[in-house]
């Protein structure tokens, strides 16, 4: 894959996710991503973020001030 950013080479690799939701702050761990060699762009398949969209949503719900999550248990 290419970089959005650079079109540099990206490679396979896992990332931690931050949403800060004002009264919620998220952290997604162990998220499958592309990141670029180069500029260290973290880029995302469509699949990966139709994932972490709904564990924001659900964490959202939960309504804890924090909470940490690990995509590959929410995944499988």
């Amino acid at each position: 894959m290419k970089c959005s950013r650079c079109g540099k080479n990206a490679i396979k690799s896992v990332t931690t996710y931050v949403s800060d939701l004002g009264d919620v702050l998220v952290v997604v761990r162990n998220v499958p991503c592309y990141k670029c060699e180069e500029c260290g762009e973290i880029m995302y398949t469509g699949e990966v973020a139709l994932h972490i969209e709904k564990i924001v949503n659900t964490a959202k719900v939960l309504k804890q001030e924090v909470s940490i999550i690990d995509y590959k248990k929410q995944i499988a």
